[in-house]
C-alpha cells in the first residue's frame, strides 16, 4: 500500500497540477495536518469570508469534548471525543496549582467518560455511526485549554486508528467496528498539560510516540495486528510532537523533535541515523521540509528554529554543516508552521503574530505582524491556493496571502472556540469547535 505520508524533496507546488492528477491519499485528509503532513491541501478553493450567517453549509453539535483535529476519507469525517457521563467515582482532590494562572491550573473530574470515535457525513453533517471504545475515569488532570481527546486519528481508507493516549489505542474498520486494541500504559505529562501526540501511518507500519515523565517510548507496530515491529526507550521528558516521516533518496527516516535531542531513526530497524540538540522545553510544532532541508522549531521558554540538511545528517550533527542555519526569535509554542514554495510562515508563541522567512537561508521577509482580533492560537494554520487560514482560539480567523509581503485577505468570526486545526477538502473548509462542527462552503 502506498504511504499516506508523501514527503519528498520536491517543492509542494510540483504536486499542484489539478485534481485529476491527485492520488487517492492526496484527495483526502487522512491524518493530522493533511495528505503531506504539512497543513497544505494540494488543490481547493474554500471561501475566505464566512460568519454564522454566511457560507455555513451546515453546522452540527458534537457530543463531549475533544480538541483532536478531524480526518476525512471520501464522504466520512472522523472525530474523536471524550463524553462525560452521569457516573461518578470518588477521587482525591489534586493540589491547588496556580489558581490565578489559567495555564497552570489543572482540570480534573470525578465523572466516568466515554471515549468515542464517530463518523459524520461530510455533505450533510449527519452522524453515520458512533463507537464507544472505552468507558473509564480520565487517568490524569489536563490543561485548562486541553481535553482528554486531543490526539488526532489516522486512516489508510480501510481502517481508522484512534489513539487516546493513556486510555488506549484502537483500530476500527470504516464502519466503526473494533478490530483490535492495545493498552500501552498510563502517561504522566509535565505540569498537568494533558496528552496530544497523534499516531502516524507509513506503509504497513503504525507509529506511536509516548514521551512523558515516566519511561518514554517509541512504538512502530504492524498496522494489521497492533503488535510491535520494534520499540525503543527514549531518554526524553514530555513532548506533544507528532512523528514525522521524511523520504529522501528512496529511504524513509522517522524524525522526532524533543527537548533533549532531535533524532532521525531508520524506520525499518529503529537504528539512530542522526541527532542534535537545540530546541526548548515542551516541544509541540511539527517539522516541515523544503527540498533536502527539514525545519524544526519550538517556542516554550525560549525560541529555536533549526534548518537541517538531511543529506548531511549523520551521527551527532551539533556544530556541523548539516545545520544550515538557525533562527532564535518569534517561534511558535503550540501551532505548527506552514512552508509553501520557498517561504516559511510561523506564529509567535500561541499569539496572533506572524513571521515569514526565506526557507533557503532564513532571511526575514517580515516579522511578528499582528493578526487583528486573534489573541490566543492553539490550532495550527492550513494553506491552499496561495492562502493561509489561521484559526484563533476564541472564534476569530485570519486569511493571509502567501507572499513575501504581509497581506490579510479577510477576517472572520464564528460563535465557538477552536483548538482543533482546520481541514480542507476541495472547496470545503471543516472547522471543529468546542461545541460544533462547521462546514464552510459556497456550495449549495
Amino acid at each position: 500500500m502506498r504511504s499516506i505520508l508523501i514527503i519528498s524533496g520536491l517543492l509542494l507546488s510540483n504536486f499542484i497540477f489539478g485534481q485529476e492528477k491527485l492520488s487517492e491519499f492526496e484527495m483526502n485528509w487522512a491524518q493530522w495536518r493533511g495528505p503531506y503532513a504539512t497543513g497544505i491541501a494540494p488543490v481547493g478553493d474554500p471561501p475566505i469570508e464566512w460568519s454564522e450567517s454566511k457560507n455555513v453549509k451546515w453546522k452540527v453539535e458534537i457530543p463531549g469534548k475533544g480538541h483532536a483535529t478531524p480526518i476525512v476519507w471520501e464522504e466520512q469525517i472522523i472525530l474523536l471525543s471524550a463524553v462525560e457521563t452521569e457516573k461518578t467515582v470518588e477521587i482525591k482532590k489534586p493540589e491547588d496549582v496556580g489558581q490565578n494562572n489559567q495555564w497552570m491550573k489543572p482540570i480534573t473530574t470525578d465523572r466516568i467518560h466515554e471515549f468515542i470515535v464517530m463518523s459524520i457525513d461530510r455533505k450533510s453533517g449527519k452522524t453515520l455511526w458512533k463507537t464507544i471504545l472505552n468507558e473509564e475515569l480520565p487517568h490524569s488532570e489536563t490543561h485548562n485549554f486541553g481535553s482528554w481527546a486531543s490526539n488526532s486519528p489516522v486512516t489508510d481508507g480501510k481502517h481508522i486508528y484512534a489513539y487516546f493516549g493513556s486510555h488506549g489505542l484502537y483500530c476500527v474498520d470504516m464502519n466503526g467496528k473494533l478490530k483490535w486494541k492495545r493498552d500501552l500504559g498510563k502517561m504522566q505529562k509535565a505540569m498537568s498539560f494533558g496528552e496530544g501526540s497523534s499516531p502516524v501511518l507509513y506503509k504497513d507500519k503504525l507509529i506511536v510516540l509516548r514521551d512523558h515523565e515516566g519511561q518514554s517510548t517509541l512504538h512502530v507496530m504492524d498496522k494489521i495486528t497492533g503488535k510491535d515491529i520494534w520499540k525503543i526507550n527514549r531518554d526524553e521528558g514530555s513532548t506533544w510532537v507528532t512523528p514525522y516521516i521524511f523520504e529522501y533518496e528512496g529511504k524513509a527516516q522517522l524524525i522526532i523533535s524533543a527537548t533533549g535531542k532531535i533524532r532521525g531513526y531508520n524506520i525499518e530497524s529503529g537504528d539512530l541515523i542522526w541527532e542534535c540538540s537545540g530546541l526548548t522545553r515542551n516541544v509541540i510544532p511539527m517539522p516541515v521540509v523544503y527540498k533536502n532541508f527539514i525545519y524544526l522549531m519550538s517556542g516554550f521558554q525560549g525560541s529555536a528554529l533549526l534548518a537541517v540538511d538531511i543529506s548531511k545528517a549523520k551521527g551527532d550533527i551539533n556544530n556541523s554543516d548539516a545545520i544550515v542555519w538557525k533562527y532564535e526569535q518569534y517561534t511558535p509554542y503550540t501551532p505548527s508552521p506552514i512552508l509553501l514554495e520557498d517561504k516559511l510562515y510561523f506564529l509567535r508563541l500561541n499569539k496572533g503574530y506572524l513571521t515569514c522567512l526565506d526557507a533557503a537561508d532564513g532571511k526575514e521577509n517580515y516579522t511578528i505582524q499582528k493578526l487583528e482580533g486573534i489573541q490566543n492560537i492553539f490550532a495550527s494554520p492550513v494553506a491552499v491556493n496561495n492562502r493561509i487560514y489561521i484559526p484563533g482560539a476564541s472564534g476569530a480567523f485570519s486569511i493571509v496571502k502567501c507572499d513575501s509581503e504581509f497581506e490579510v485577505l479577510a477576517k472572520n468570526t464564528l460563535d465557538d472556540g477552536f483548538h482543533a486545526s482546520p481541514v480542507i477538502i476541495g472547496n470545503n473548509l471543516y472547522l471543529r469547535g468546542f461545541k460544533y462542527l462547521y462546514c464552510i462552503s459556497e456550495e449549495k
